[in-house]
Parts: structure tokens; sequence; C-alpha cells
């Protein structure tokens, strides 16, 4: 990848009033396809036009990259991203303005291999990390990818949910074992110091037909509690707490502790919990909690904020608890926050109609995705209401009394989940890097 830091070409024309990223992507949704650069505003979605953009190999065109900020243009965690997709490929090109608040991208070969990045500390791995699982399957070789950096932070994806969620909605779609994510070292801001390895099998294709439409009922729930330069009894009561809500509903639950000591414990202390509930039909569903800080808002004067204290771990266990039963209530066959990962996947799979249910009201960035997948492959999806069966209605298995106690009886008569069966024709991508190889 190359990087010249001039205008891209043609420079925009300024505008009064500058047009939504949801306005520039169904435009470039509806021009023709042999108008091969996309177009879009913002510096949202950034991270996933470019995987967009790899995988469709279509060139695209961001503008106005934060252009009213106070300080517009490219964040170092950006650029540090960029940085990242260089290294993974190989013939990408990438013009930058001297501004920042531009840039072009014609994308390259996805290589694949072994590479190792530094990630700055002011977003976490996971933020690195989650993108490229859509672009590990389709390199040239066998990706092993290791990140060093912050490995949980509260504000993106952790590590540990990427590992428990994330890798098993992309291995689903994938006919060979070797999709692996190993935590070496865990990192907390503010100093960080994790690193992870992360090893995905190279693929010709991915499994055509798709559908997982079978919602099931919870049948297990575990998780892991993880405890750095702090005292090991709080991951202890990390788990205490969260089985205290999670037993009134099922039986079979286990969250284990995972305390590091020395240099594998990073440079900052700190501890979270994470746990993942898992259904009859290998539905899952996932939910975190951590002791770190939430980040600085930007209405917040600077040296006037005073540190927050993290909480106790009793408070950390039960917020996770019912953060996951409310997961579990939300319904849908994809945990939240990874569906742009399987419509993704949906849309690169086989010439044949794949389906998935999805819980709903839609997330602003999944309606987003969408319309960019439209843009980029021209495949629209079909939606429609999802019916449930009564028995599949139910939350956990056989595992509490129905007339527990009354916070129970409330669940039994909580609304039916908003559902939607998402379905498309897959374009049958063909990985032809991996052909050469």
């Amino acid at each position: 990848m190359c990087v010249h830091l001039e205008h891209p070409q043609p420079a925009p024309k300024p505008d009064s009033a500058a047009p939504s990223a949801s306005t520039t992507a169904a435009a470039a949704a509806a021009a023709p396809r042999s108008s091969r650069v996309l177009a879009f505003t913002g510096a949202a979605h950034l991270r996933h036009r470019l995987v967009l953009s790899l995988l469709s190999r279509r060139p695209v065109r961001i503008d106005r990259i934060r252009a009213d900020d106070d300080e517009p243009g490219l964040r170092p965690h950006e650029v540090s991203f960029l940085r990242l997709v260089e290294k993974l490929t190989q013939g990408s090109r990438l013009e930058i303005s001297y501004s920042g608040t531009a840039l072009l991208f014609h994308p390259g070969t996805i290589q694949g291999g072994q590479v190792t990045h530094q990630c700055p500390n002011d977003r976490g791995v996971g933020w690195f990390l989650e993108p490229l699982l859509a672009i590990a399957p389709f390199g040239k070789k066998d990706l092993a990818l290791t990140l060093r950096g912050v490995t949980t932070d509260g504000r993106d994806a952790s590590v540990d949910t990427i590992r428990t969620s994330g890798l098993p909605h992309l291995a689903m779609f994938l006919d060979t074992d070797g999709l692996e994510l190993r935590i070496t070292k865990r990192g907390h801001p503010p100093l960080g110091g994790g690193e992870i390895t992360f090893t995905c099998p190279s693929v010709r294709a991915i499994k055509s037909g798709f559908d997982f439409t079978q919602v099931g009922r919870i049948a297990k729930i575990r998780g892991i509690a993880h405890s750095v330069r702090v005292s090991p009894q709080l991951a202890n009561r990390l788990v205490a707490a969260a089985r205290s809500v999670l037993n009134r509903y099922i039986p079979d639950i286990y969250i284990y502790t995972d305390v590091y000591r020395g240099e594998d414990s990073g440079k900052s202390p700190g501890y979270a919990i994470t746990l993942l509930a898992s259904s009859t039909s290998h539905v899952l569903h996932s939910a975190e909690a951590t002791s770190c800080p939430p980040p600085p808002s930007s209405s917040t004067s600077s040296g006037t904020a005073e540190p927050a204290h993290p909480p106790v771990p009793e408070d950390l266990g039960i917020a996770a608890a019912r953060l996951l039963l409310d997961e579990v209530r939300r319904g849908g066959c994809v945990d939240r926050g990874w569906e742009w990962l399987v419509t993704t996947m949906l849309v690169l799979g086989g010439e044949d109609v794949g389906r998935v249910v999805v819980a709903g009201p839609f997330e602003a960035f999944l309606i987003e995705h969408l319309r960019d997948l439209k843009a980029f492959f021209g495949t629209t999806f079909k939606i429609k209401d999802a019916v449930r069966t009564a028995a599949a209605a139910g939350g956990a298995t056989e595992g509490a009394d129905e007339d527990e106690d009354a916070e129970m009886a409330s669940v039994a008569k909580a609304p039916p989940p908003e559902e939607y069966v998402l379905s498309c024709v897959g374009t049958g991508f063909v990985n032809t890097a991996k052909r050469a190889g």
C-alpha cells in the first residue's frame, strides 16, 4: 500500500449542506456498476467500508471526515487501522488529503500470513480485529495476526466477546478448522500491555444456502471473569454476583476465573466478566461488564472531570447478568453486534438463498451496513416478520420453577420479541487469491 499526502482527484466541491452517510450510500447503490468508485461522507463505518472495498474490489472515496470538528480529519487509531490494512494486503493504494478529511482507497489483494501490529491505547484491540473477521478467511495464506494493546476497555468489543461470540458466528460459514483467538497477555487502560494472537484458515469459498432461523431455548450459560494487577478474590466476587441472578433461571451455569500475574497481566489494573448464553439450536447471546471507566465525554471540559472510581465487583456481576437476560429477551439468532458479519457472509455465500432471524428494532449501524452491502455488491435483503412458535418463545430450559418468584412471573408475561427474517441470494464469492496460491 502506498500512501500519498495529496487531495484525492477529483476534489469534492464544497456544499452548503453536506449529504448524510445514508444519502450517499443510497446514491452509490443506485449508481450503475460501471461507476467504479463509491463515494461516502463522514467517519462513521470507515473500517467496514474499507473491508467491503477489499472484498468487492471496488475503490471507495470518503470525504468530510470530521470536517466540522475542532480537530478535523482522521484520528490516530484510524490511521493505525489503515496501516494494519497495509500489512494485510498487497497492492492497495491510499491517498489522504493534507487535512486528513478525505481519502481515496484502491483495494489490493488480501495476503494473510503472519502479521504483528501495535494498536494505540485509545482504542481496544477488538476495535481493530472486529472488522477484519470478514476478510480473514479470504487471504492468499492462512492468517496469523498478533495485536498488542488494550484487550478490554469497556468501549469496544473485548477479546473475550470476540473469542466466545464473534468467532462462532464466523465458524458457522467455514468448512475447516483452525479458527482461534489466543489471549497471551491481558491489558487494561490506560497503559494496555495486552497481546492476542488470531489465527484463521484461508478458504476458497464459504458455505452456501445458510439457514439460521431456529431460535431454540437457552440450554446453558458460560462465562469468564478475569482480573489483572488486583486481588484474585475480585474475580470470585464477580462470579458469585452473576450466579446470584442467573441461578434462578437455569441450572447449567459455569463461570470460571482467569487471573493473570506478572508480565502477562499488562500494565494497568482492572477486572471484567463476560457471559455467554447458548440455546438448543446453537444461538448465542453475550453480555459484558468491566471496571474500565467510560471514555471521556466531548462535552466535559478538560481538567474539571474527577477520576471515576471502578464499581465494586458485586455491582458488575449483577449488571452483566441482567444485560445477558435482556439480550435473551431481545431474541433473534444472532448476537447483538454481529449482525453485520452474518449478513456479510450471506452476501458472500454461494448463489443460493440464505436466511437468518435478526432481533429488532434494527440499530442504525445495521441499517447503514445493509445499504453498504447493496452499494458494494448490488445485493438487496428481503425482510419479513419472523413467526416464533410457542415452544421457542420461552427463555431458559427446565431450570427454575414456574412460580419461583415475582420476577420470573413478570418474565413469563413479557411480550414476544420483535424478530425479522433477513434473506438474500449469495453472490458466489470465490477467493481467487487462494486459487492462485
